[in-house]
């Protein structure tokens, strides 16, 4: 407390001892006068100098508060002239009326009166009117904290430009794990003597660390076909800009071989403890072989995947022992299951229905009871003669249910296997994959981000043709007590047809091998023509369509529907087929409204443009070569649009992704 409110305080308890006193002295002179007298002068000169006294503490006082005063005025005008705090007034225009002398110094004529906000940032006034309490933006090189006083039409301006560089530089330090993977090394190894073995060897490592110096990476060989790499997420952030180049180098080595060796990546990244850093790395890598390989797949903390590379097909695998492995392992679990819930996507194709019969057949020869789940109003017509040659057949016809008759049936013992889609989005009844623990997944798509929860059993080869020839070849080591109907080894070997374009595209060896199987069990050729057959109006309506083609960056078709004109998604499928065999089409997308109210797109490419990442932009997915999406809450024009704008950063961001 100051001295002179002590001396207030003491003043004050003074004049009430005089008050007493002179009261005390009134009664001394009504018994003795003179002794009252004596006290009288005494009080009176006792009362003068106190009373000087009290002037003179009043004129220290006032003293003090004119030079507090003082001093106060001139803190206040140095905090609001001089120190490095941005102060700005602004009118209902939002052009500023006043700004203290450290707003002045972002123009170039010193002051900032009669300025639109817009002159210190675009997002300004549109915040402000957002009613935002606080903006955070940026002014030359200096970032700002921004408190908004808007009944007072008042901006205060903090600098944060020392904060952010902090948070900057913590952030760019956190460390990542990368487990990289030599994806076919034992293929390409295989028929190698020692000398050429260690040659190629020599040879990845050698590009490996020197891709690990100039990035910055700490490298480590851990195997034969794995490495170890730790590093920052600012090496991550150049890494990325450079789309991983090394993935290129790799595949450019000399291994005496026909088939090249690729490198998958792992990448595990986010603000958690090395263990959650090196599940995530795992996590990312068998993403990234569970799409092809060829890639690298970078998952952070909050589950965000991003993808790189991918952009040869995968390459056939030289065995089928996985085959029979995945065949033992679900006649197990078919087996150990109350029944077996099959479980297509949603508009199934030929592809679908076929792998849907194949694993039907399995449960039947295991003599489990089976059913295909299959939604009456989500039939597309390019099935529509398939759906009706197995309603004629009865003992077919009869294991197919609706997703109403599939929900009273799933128990928590039952088996569903989902066939031609890993996504739950995409299957035709997604609330079946929540009434029981026993999920298997088989697919020939490369993996996307979303995926099937916690399955037992997964059965994904992206290099098979379809699904229905992986189906096929599970089919082969089944028990001797399964028999194909002619029609079931029809609908399978159609699936194959249908998905390899009558085995022009995405075909290997194995693919005539289950081809061959199917037409020994019966499968009719000629049948499957029919089926595939198509009306002459729908020929037509797919030519019109193919008339409104344009050429994009070249080699790029896109042809659009008009707006408000419906086609189905195999109709637009088989007019970006017909585009890719035009003369200097490297790529076609064909465009169009559903009668779901989305637009639909279909991408095909010859494999020089990696269809799949661009889909997967839009929020679809497919292969390198054959690829789809939905849209909703757009029209076509701005689809159209959004794809030009993905195809233009596809090019012009350097390596394709």
């Amino acid at each position: 407390m100051p001295d002179f409110q002590k001396k207030t305080i003491l003043s004050s308890h003074l004049w009430i001892i005089y008050s007493l006193s002179f009261l005390f002295v009134l009664a001394i002179w009504y018994f003795q006068w003179i002794l009252g007298l004596i006290m009288t002068i005494l009080l009176v000169i006792s009362l003068y100098y106190s009373i000087r006294h009290e002037k003179e503490l009043l004129n220290e006082t006032e003293e003090y508060i004119s030079t507090l005063s003082y001093r106060i005025k001139k803190v206040g005008e140095e905090a609001l002239l001089e120190m490095p705090i941005g102060i700005i007034l602004f009118n209902d225009d939002y052009q500023i009326e006043w700004a203290n002398p450290y707003m002045n110094r972002f123009v170039e004529d010193d002051t900032l009166v009669g300025k639109p906000l817009e002159i210190l940032s675009d997002k300004l006034t549109p915040m402000i009117k957002e009613d935002k309490e606080e903006i955070w933006l940026h002014i030359e090189e200096y970032e700002f904290q921004v408190t908004v006083k808007k009944e007072e039409r008042l901006l205060y301006l903090f600098d944060r430009t020392k904060q952010s560089e902090i948070e900057t530089l913590y952030y760019n330090d956190q460390t990542i794990l990368a487990i990289i993977y030599l994806d076919n090394y034992e293929e390409v190894t295989q028929n190698m003597d020692d000398t050429l073995k260690s040659q190629l060897n020599s040879q990845v490592t050698s590009v490996l660390n020197n891709w690990s110096q100039e990035s910055g990476l700490y490298l480590k060989r851990t195997s034969q076909d794995r490495f170890l790499a730790v590093g920052t997420k600012e090496i991550l952030q150049y890494l990325e800009k450079s789309k991983f180049d090394i993935l290129d180098e790799v595949r450019e080595l000399n291994a005496g071989q026909n088939i090249p060796i690729t490198l998958s990546i792992g990448v595990g990244s986010g603000n958690v403890d090395l263990p959650t850093l090196g599940d995530l790395a795992q996590s990312s890598l068998d993403l990234a072989l569970g799409r092809g390989g060829d890639q690298v797949a970078i998952k952070d903390d909050s589950g965000k995947v991003r993808f790189y590379g991918g952009k040869t097909n995968p390459v056939e695998k030289r065995t089928r022992v996985r085959a029979r492995v995945i065949s033992h392992a679900l006649i197990e679990l078919v087996k150990a299951s109350d029944n077996v819930i099959i479980l297509g996507h949603k508009s199934p194709d030929m592809d679908s229905i076929g792998a849907a019969i194949g694993i039907l057949n399995i449960a039947k020869a295991n003599s489990v009871e089976g059913r295909i789940v299959l939604d009456p109003n989500d039939v597309d017509t390019g099935v529509n003669r398939l759906i009706q040659s197995i309603k004629e057949e009865e003992n077919l016809w009869q294991y197919f249910i609706d997703p109403e008759e599939a929900d009273e049936m799933i128990t928590s013992r039952s088996l569903v296997v989902v066939v031609d889609t890993h996504k739950p989005s995409m299957v035709v009844s997604d609330r079946l994959l929540t009434k029981t623990d026993y999920k298997v997944v088989i697919d020939h798509h490369r993996r996307a981000e979303e995926f099937v929860e916690n399955p037992t059993l997964v059965y994904m080869e992206p290099y098979a043709s379809s699904t229905a020839e992986l189906v096929t070849e599970l089919l082969e080591y089944q028990p001797s007590t399964l028999k194909l109907s002619m029609l079931e080894a029809t609908a399978l070997l159609a699936g194959i047809i249908v998905d390899t374009k009558s085995f022009t595209l995405r075909t290997g060896s194995r693919t005539f091998d289950a081809a061959s199987y199917l037409r020994s069990k019966g499968a009719d050729t000629v049948l499957v023509q029919q089926f595939m057959k198509e009306d002459l109006d729908i020929y037509i309506k797919r030519s019109r369509l193919i008339e409104r083609a344009t050429i994009y960056r070249d080699s790029i078709a896109i042809a659009k529907a008009d707006d408000g004109e419906v086609y189905g998604p195999v109709l637009i499928a088989q007019a970006a087929d017909t585009l890719l065999t035009m003369s200097g089409v490297n790529a076609s997308f064909v465009l169009s409204e559903r009668t779901d109210g989305r637009i639909g797109i279909s991408a095909r490419s010859l494999g020089n443009v990696n269809v799949q990442v661009i889909m997967e932009k839009m929020n679809g997915g497919g292969h390198l070569t054959n690829a789809a999406t939905q849209i909703e809450d757009t029209t076509i024009d701005d689809a159209e649009a959004f794809l030009k704008d993905i195809l233009d950063e596809y090019y012009e961001g350097g390596d394709t992704e």
